[in-house]
């Protein structure tokens, strides 16, 4: 058959060297049983704009693993065909393709290998169990990403598919992939190696970075969400474009370099592929990135590619994981053997003939630049690339039919086998090569352990160096292993970082070394690299992000602050109003207008209204408990002493307009004399109140120490609002009982109306009291001293507004209405018939 990709990269002389033609005859061979081979032969990309064909990028090397690879499972086939005890009398073949590196060129094979035996169609069947595909089972790929698009398919069926390098932990899942198995350790075991060796030397800062492909995107996945149990930070991950042409590539190539740089991390793990691998360690040399410990997997640390930089040497420590493998007895030697047949004239003679009669079943890609291949140039590879996982893949599978056909030593029975009968004897039964035992896990895996390889130079020589072991733990013999260091030893990779003072280090999870660090909140502080912030003691506090405590100020109502300026400014205002008002009324006490208000309970209403405004002296300055105490006592008494005085005559209407029968029998309790004892009466009653309230709970001091961050607040606060209510509650029941007698009266015709000064003084009472009530109930500030003062001077401005003030113009204006006739007192009227 015909292989595209690096098979057609071989020029067509057939003397001393290899040529596809020659090659083409040897890889496909017939058998009772097929296993179907995808190794990576050449490096092809595909052109989905176009017919979906590939178009041929580089013949980079002209043997590369792949062929190595492949050799190793002819190899296998050829020597378990030989053997008179495995599969006697059974004969195995094989049909191998090249995978090409890419997806899509290695469907196209797997899809082949599903067909049904004889055929190049895929019967759509309910029922698979009697299906008798091409292949018995499945050999490779190699790379991970391949690898998880063909377990897909070949799972479909039950094919077995023995991966030979395919690593990734995603495969392990056995309830998607059920017939996939490989012969190497998955990314978890290597994963769990890393850790132990940072964990050994204490290297917990540390830098990740992987190729921006599965294996590399997988395993990086995989070892962040390992390192937290064992305390590793990870001060920076990154990924490697894989496509280094793009013309982001190399900025993203030079921003890791930098990030790298600016977490001053010393130990970098690096998942990835030889050519990504290559690019990065290519510009970290040049733009001079410091020496670091560099930990990487087969992958890459085994590449001649890697190892073939120029000036290498000056990238630091190279560690990294490889699997331990043993080697192949005889395999050189059949390569070899190999070689030297191609030299001879009838071989390829009958491989220019298989070549012509190549069938078109897998797309073609040519390669016309490159030179023959002998067997020396093959020899370097040769002696680097491990064969065992290829070896034990294909023993595996013969095993497996061994055990499912019923075979003794001596011969096997020609019966047909189902490929997916082959699992059960794969997933239970041991089997061994050269001597030696292996299993699959029920991860489908073998875990054949690690060793640690060192970049060691010799005179310029690059020499890797096994310097440990791992299998379940590790073993590192650290005197082999020379650091870059100045001294040799190993370097410190911790996590460099020191908060600023007044911040602390906030852990991230259960590491102890990843945390940011964040600021002290206010009235905490800190002053050394610690995980938490001190509280201030009360009397203290602290700014965000602090290194100490400071003392608290008193915040009261200040004599010098501008809100107490302006209601001392109001307050003195008012009481010069109310004082303005006092004498005009006494300079026209036996005025008629004067008498009919009240005569001299107006005087005692106005002067209790100069001491109402004065008392708004009490709540500014610093407050003290007897203060507290005290402050809501005068404006009770003298708010009751200006409503004691307005009930005589609010009940003196009330009596006239409303109750004629009775008024006479009646007003001289509220007239005269007596309307004083009336008054007397209910500012005792107050009096009594007062005490009530001292007993009951009165108000207290409060230092607030959680309303203002950095002051203590002095603040006078309600004990008892049941008190409150019965200080304030009886001048209200005095309000509302002036308010009913008055508000329903109506003016008389040309007479002055008394009582409508006093139904809107009680009225604005209230409207304020409403107000004041809600924003006195949740203030705990200055403001809440700022809102009593402007209730009390409200309430006052507010009475004589409308009670005192409209007399007051009378008086000033017009004194032409100050007269008997106009101010005619209720008890002098002649009630007017048909009066409404």
């Amino acid at each position: 058959m015909q292989f595209p990709g690096l098979w057609l990269c071989l020029s067509f002389g057939c003397a001393a060297s290899l040529s596809p033609s020659c090659l083409s005859a040897q890889f496909r061979k017939p058998g009772d049983f097929i296993l179907g081979g995808l190794f990576p032969f050449g490096m092809v990309t595909v052109n989905l704009t176009a017919r979906l064909e590939p178009t041929l990028l580089q013949c980079e090397r002209l043997f590369t693993d792949g062929l190595i690879w492949a050799l190793g499972m002819r190899f296998t086939i050829d020597q378990i065909n030989n053997s008179s005890s495995l599969l006697p009398g059974i004969r195995l073949g094989y049909d191998m393709y090249d995978t090409c590196f890419e997806p899509l060129v290695a469907l196209q094979p797997s899809l082949l290998f599903l067909t049904r035996n004889g055929t190049t169609g895929i019967g759509l069947l309910c029922n698979y169990t009697d299906y008798q595909p091409r292949v018995t089972a499945v050999i490779g790929p190699h790379k991970s990403d391949l690898s998880l698009i063909t377990a897909k398919l070949f799972s479909s069926l039950l094919i077995p598919q023995v991966s030979y390098g395919a690593s990734s932990d995603t495969l392990s899942n056995t309830e998607l992939y059920p017939s996939f198995y490989r012969t190497v350790p998955s990314d978890k075991n290597l994963v769990e190696a890393v850790m132990m060796l940072l964990t050994q030397y204490g290297w917990n800062w540390i830098a990740t970075v992987a190729s921006d492909d599965d294996y590399g995107r997988g395993a990086q996945s995989l070892f962040l969400s390992m390192v937290g149990t064992d305390n590793i930070c990870i001060a920076f991950e990154g990924l490697i474009p894989t496509d280094l042409t793009e013309p982001n590539a190399k900025r993203q190539l030079e921003d890791i370099i930098k990030l790298i740089n600016s977490t001053k991390v010393n130990v970098v793990v690096l998942f990835s592929y030889r050519l990504p691998a290559r690019a990065l360690l290519e510009h970290s040399i040049r733009m001079g990135l410091d020496k670091k410990v560099w930990i990487g997997t087969e992958a890459w640390v085994l590449s001649d590619i890697a190892a073939s930089i120029p000036n290498i040497q000056s990238i630091g420590t190279v560690l990294g994981f490889v699997m331990r493998t043993g080697t192949v007895p005889g395999f050189q030697e059949y390569v070899a053997e190999l070689f030297s047949s191609a030299t001879q004239e009838e071989f390829c003679r009958h491989s220019r003939e298989q070549n012509r009669l190549m069938n078109t079943e897998v797309l073609d890609t040519q390669c016309r630049q490159c030179d023959n291949v002998t067997f020396g140039d093959i020899r370097p590879v040769l002696r680097v690339t491990t064969v065992q996982p290829v070896h034990l893949a294909v023993y595996s599978v013969a095993h497996a039919l061994h055990r499912a056909l019923g075979c003794t030593t001596k011969s096997c029975p020609k019966t047909p086998i189902r490929s997916w009968q082959l699992l059960h004897f794969m997933n239970t039964f041991p089997f061994e090569v050269n001597g030696q035992s292996f299993t699959y896990n029920q991860a489908h895996s073998t875990n054949t352990g690690y060793k640690l390889i060192f970049w060691a130079w010799r005179d310029g020589t690059l020499t890797h160096l096994s310097v440990g072991d791992y299998d379940q733990s590790l073993y590192i013999r650290r005197s082999e292993i020379q650091f870059h260091t100045p001294d040799k030893k190993e370097p410190i990779s911790e996590c460099f970082r020191r908060c600023q003072p007044g911040q602390i280090r906030r852990i991230k999870g259960s590491n102890l070394c990843c945390y940011d660090c964040t600021d002290c909140s206010e009235n905490t502080w800190s002053n050394s690299d610690s995980t938490s912030c001190s509280p201030c003691p009360q009397h203290l506090w602290a700014p965000a992000r602090s290194t100490r405590c400071h003392q608290r100020t008193e915040q009261f109502l200040f004599w010098d602050e501008p809100a107490a300026v302006t209601v001392v400014t109001l307050t003195a205002l008012t009481a010069a109003l109310s004082c303005v008002t006092g004498l005009l009324f006494l300079k026209h006490l036996q005025s008629p207008l004067v008498q009919v208000s009240g005569g001299g309970r107006s005087l005692f209403a106005l002067l209790c209204l100069l001491l109402q405004s004065l008392s708004c002296c009490l709540y500014v300055g610093r407050p003290s408990a007897a203060l507290c105490t005290l402050q809501q006592l005068p404006y009770a008494l003298c708010l009751n002493g200006c409503f004691s005085s307005f009930v005589p005559k609010a009940l003196e209407i009330t009596l006239v307009t409303e109750f004629p029968q009775c008024a006479p029998r009646l007003l001289h309790w509220v007239t005269h004399g007596r309307a004083w004892l009336l008054v007397a009466v209910s500012f005792l009653m107050q009096v009594l109140f007062c005490f009530c309230h001292l007993h009951l709970g009165p108000d207290y001091l409060v230092a607030d120490y959680k309303s203002l961050p950095g002051e203590v607040l002095l603040v006078c606060v309600t004990q008892s609002w049941a008190a409150f209510a019965l200080l304030h509650g009886y001048n209200s029941c005095l309000a509302f009982a002036c308010f009913l007698c008055t508000f329903m009266v109506q003016t008389p015709s040309r007479r002055y109306n008394v009582a409508r000064g006093i139904t809107f003084a009680t009225f604005i009472y209230f409207v304020i009291w409403i107000f004041f009530i809600v924003i006195f109930a949740t203030l705990r500030t200055v403001l809440r001293a700022v809102t009593q003062i402007c209730t009390i001077l409200a309430t006052t401005v507010g009475i004589l507004a409308s009670y005192f003030v409209p007399k007051c113009y009378i008086l000033v204006f017009r004194p032409d209405l100050n007269t008997r006739d106009y101010c005619q007192n209720p008890t002098e009227e002649e009630p007017e018939e048909d009066s409404v």
